[in-house]
């Protein structure tokens, strides 16, 4: 595994580690790390790549000042690692939506921020309100952040990309080769109000796209979702 950090907007880092798989094209995870008052860490990775997780973050500052580590819907690739996180950030609180602190993260930790519909978390350096998604692009417990200070959508397995070379950030092409890699693995629930779901967030017009797997993005992230809601929707 080879795993690297890069800055792809003020204050907010990507961490992406790159696996080999038995087709040979490979795979992305990446973790996104943002410095504010109360650092927050959105994804985890799975457990297995706690460490490198863990050594990356230090490149940037000491994982014991994590105020925050959260995730879209409960995955291990999204919080496996949680347990370890909040074992070395004494001062570190699990967060994510309602659905999934009552159906899964009450098991882990009872110290979970479950947010709300729209309900916005200022950690002094970043505004992230929380959408509701269920079902989109899977999970019932499913949500998104937005920064609403970068204009920066954390958009979790929206936009999935295959392989494990990709470049931290791109202005190029995404759509393409995630609808590609959807095509023979199709991940999206397809629930009756996935198109409303899309354009709920395309409305947000977020200029960074912050991908879980393959590149984040930079762009016209509003048209870029209502192509995919026509795709999928």
């Amino acid at each position: 595994m080879n795993t690297t950090i890069d800055e792809i907007a003020p204050q907010t880092y990507r961490i992406s580690t790159g696996v080999p798989t038995p087709d040979g094209v490979g795979f992305t995870f990446n973790q996104y790390l943002l410095i504010a008052d109360e650092p927050l860490l959105w994804h985890t990775g799975p457990r297995m790549m706690h460490a490198a997780t863990r050594a990356a973050i230090a490149r940037v500052i000491e994982p014991s000042r994590l105020k925050w580590i959260g995730f879209s819907h409960y995955e291990a690739d999204e919080c496996g690692a949680m347990s370890d996180f909040l074992a070395e950030a004494p001062n570190a609180q699990a967060v994510c939506g309602r659905i999934g602190a009552m159906v899964n993260m009450g098991d882990v930790t009872p110290n979970t921020r479950a947010l709300r519909d729209g309900e916005t978390l200022d950690i002094g350096g970043a505004r992230l309100t929380w959408f509701d998604t269920p079902h989109v692009p899977h999970g019932w417990d499913c949500g998104l952040i937005f920064d609403e200070t970068g204009k920066l959508l954390f958009c979790g397995d929206l936009f999935t990309q295959g392989g494990a070379d990709h470049a931290p950030l791109t202005e190029s092409d995404i759509l393409g080769p995630s609808e590609a890699f959807r095509g023979p693995l199709d991940y999206f629930a397809h629930a009756p109000s996935t198109r409303t779901h899309l354009e709920r967030l395309a409305a947000l017009n977020p200029e960074t796209l912050a991908c879980m797997h393959g590149s984040a993005w930079r762009g016209d992230g509003g048209a870029l979702l209502r192509e995919l809601a026509g795709r999928v929707g």
